[in-house]
């Protein structure tokens, strides 16, 4: 689905296992993969400077990747010192990448762990789909399961769609990126609506099901015209409970989801459905900021 990925890795977060699995990623239809890991200045002293030994040991972990590169791939390291937001922009503008690949999850970027302070002026500004790859399952995957994961990292999408503006805008960048995309990067979509049943009356279902039934046809209808094999549902019941079954009864590869920064990173309201798949859900989610 995307030519080019930064993969941003604290090597906390298993993200940096991706070095040995180069010609998978390839395989999944990366051209470009710039591996991106931030060593905090060493403060000890009255002057903040460089950690040259941290860096040093940081660059010869990571370019294990630059070990075995297929032919007309291309694949860099990027050590950086300070901070990684200051320095993010400036990897992605030199590279050009299409999508970020993290490892933490959204919930621990408010909250500093990764970037070192809050990256929604980083995501406001960039606007980059961003692929979260939970470090509580890749870390544990063996090799030769890591290495399946990075060949499909996008073959099967569940789209939760509602009509929203939000809904709308996934839809449109899913298109844009499927149009261009590698052959073999994107197969399939499942378009899902859910309506939450605390809050329908049951005279309301059967006009609800029909109207989103109408609605998932037409985006059926366009992303079929891309050459995707789409298929629809619609349920009613928890909106989350509802998304994780279907992602697991039909093998999804990841759950993309679209979304506004509001005054924090994913904080939309108290019990949003966005926030909730990002905070409670295991699966690999990418997400497109608004």
């Amino acid at each position: 689905m995307f030519h080019s990925a930064l993969v941003c890795t604290d090597f906390s977060d298993g993200l940096d296992r991706l070095t040995g699995c180069i010609a998978n990623l390839v395989q999944g239809g990366l051209s470009r993969i710039v591996f991106f890991h931030s060593v905090p200045l060493w403060t000890e002293g009255n002057i903040p400077r460089i950690d040259k030994e941290k860096v040093a040991a940081a660059q010869a972990h990571l370019s294990k990747a630059l070990t075995q590169v297929p032919a007309g791939a291309d694949v860099k390291v990027e050590i950086v010192s300070g901070n990684a937001l200051d320095n993010i922009p400036q990897v992605l503008e030199q590279y050009q990448c299409d999508v970020i690949l993290v490892g933490t999850p959204i919930k621990n970027l408010i909250q500093e762990k990764m970037f070192g302070s809050t990256s929604l002026g980083l995501i406001k500004s960039l606007k980059k789909p961003i692929m979260i790859l939970r470090p509580q399952i890749v870390s544990t995957y063996t090799c030769e399961e890591l290495a399946l994961r990075c060949r499909h990292l996008w073959r099967y999408l569940l789209l939760p769609y509602n009509g929203s503006d939000e809904a709308k805008y996934l839809i449109e960048q899913v298109k844009t990126f499927a149009k261009n995309a590698p052959q073999g990067a994107i197969a399939n979509c499942f378009l899902l609506s859910v309506f939450d049943n605390s809050g329908i009356q049951r005279i309301q279902i059967e006009y609800l099901q029909k109207e989103a039934e109408e609605k998932l046809a037409k985006v059926k209808g366009e992303l079929e015209a891309l050459g995707l094999t789409v298929k629809t549902a619609v349920k009613i019941g928890n909106p989350l409970s509802e998304t994780l079954d279907i992602a697991v009864k039909e093998d999804i590869s990841a759950i993309a989801i679209a979304s506004k920064p509001r005054n924090q990173l994913l904080e939309l309201t108290v019990h949003s459905y966005a926030s909730d798949l990002l905070h409670r859900s295991w699966f690999p989610t990418l997400f497109f900021p608004m």
